[in-house]
């Protein structure tokens, strides 16, 4: 089988020839693998790397990540980007004029070069705050348009012409639901908003997952074989099952279920606490739950969540990649990587990865060690 028809061989639920090899591969990794290169892209670079180390590519592009609100200017809806760097921080400011009021979000990130671009930015500013903004937002926020569809048809086009047969397009989504709600008014004022004001809490995100529901489907029209979902802001050690059923679940599975009648996979990102969930996963039914992280870093146990939840979700972790994955010997390497395959292999549903992305100051021998180790042992 080739890289692409393994993954989506495993992501549909069958039997591959093997486990896929899938580490997460982003910025901070790529700029470090290829120190002369001023820029790196998760579907160029990545793609080059996944055909030099053989292993197969869940490109996980940020590309589309941006919701179409705050990509361009139209009518009625004006956009002003502003950013710079200083003091090993890099700042953006985004203003957005509407007829009746308008609205400002700042935020920043630790600078270091190339790497940057796989980091996430912090508000510092958050974009909306009472009742009237919220409102007026919603009310204001352009659908999607032409345009939009074009540039998503184009560029999903390219990164597909280039990853070819080495794996499958993953480009993250606009978030999940409570994320982005938590990116828009913050989280410590997201979480009492439903005790506060039920029915505005219940409107911010209705109009959120309707807006993702539309921009996840077109970016699987557009030809995305997966759409990521970042879910770890309402966890398993912030978020109790109740509340998660009643205040996120339904909005997440909204989009979900979105995406899959597009006909795309859905990949639901929590790569941290996450045991108490495990019933409101599957509920949820994402296709693929990413990263079953284990202790100190999360309360997983991947043999667990394989007979809990591997006959309904696909299944990817969970090598640590923070310190075994650089400090372990390759021989260390091999023994663990084996383990957790034989752990997560039963059955098919699940793909080798590492807990998160690889990072920077990892030994090329020790991934070489871990993709020939994790390759031998998936053979099914």
């Amino acid at each position: 089988m080739s890289p692409r028809e393994r993954l989506i061989c495993t992501l549909k639920g069958e039997i591959p020839d093997r486990v896929p090899v899938a580490p997460f591969v982003q910025e901070e990794y790529l700029s470090f693998y290829y120190p002369d290169k001023n820029s790196v892209d998760r579907v160029v670079d990545a793609t080059e790397l996944a055909n030099e180390l053989d292993f197969d590519l869940m490109a996980k592009h940020r590309g589309l990540e941006q919701p179409h609100w705050f990509r361009r200017s139209r009518p009625g809806w004006e956009l002003r980007h502003s950013s710079a760097v200083s003091d090993g921080m890099e700042r953006k400011r985004l203003e957005i004029t509407t007829p009746k009021r308008v609205f400002v979000k700042e935020e920043a990130r630790p600078y270091v070069g190339a790497g940057s671009a796989g980091g996430a930015f912090m508000p510092t500013k958050y974009l909306l705050g009472n009742r009237e903004e919220i409102e007026s937002f919603f009310e204001a926020a352009p659908a999607l348009a032409d345009e939009d569809l074009r540039e998503m048809r184009e560029t999903v086009s390219t990164w597909k012409k280039i990853l070819g047969d080495r794996g499958v397009l993953a480009p993250w989504g606009f978030a999940g639901v409570f994320n982005f709600a938590a990116d828009l008014i913050g989280m410590e004022n997201l979480y009492v908003a439903p005790y506060e004001n039920k029915e505005l809490y219940g409107y911010m995100m209705e109009h959120i997952a309707n807006a993702m529901c539309g921009y996840d489907q077109a970016l699987v029209q557009a030809g995305a074989d997966c759409v990521g979902i970042q879910g770890h802001m309402a966890g398993g050690r912030t978020t109790g099952t109740d509340f998660f059923r009643e205040f996120v679940q339904p909005y997440e599975k909204q989009v979900i279920d979105a995406i899959h009648e597009a006909g795309g996979f859905s990949v639901y990102h929590n790569c941290g606490f996450a045991r108490a969930l495990y019933d409101n996963y599957r509920e949820l039914g994402m296709s693929v739950w990413e990263t079953v992280s284990e202790p100190p870093r999360g309360d997983n146990c991947l043999a667990e969540a394989k007979q809990l939840l591997g006959d309904r979700i696909c299944l990817l972790g969970n090598l640590d990649q923070v310190d075994f994955l650089k400090r372990a010997t390759p021989a260390e390497l091999g023994v663990r990587t084996r383990e957790i395959v034989r752990a997560g292999k039963p059955g098919g549903r699940y793909i080798f990865s590492t807990s998160d992305y690889l990072e920077k100051g990892t030994p090329r021998e020790n991934v070489v060690a871990m993709i020939e180790a994790a390759r031998d042992e998936g053979h099914y």
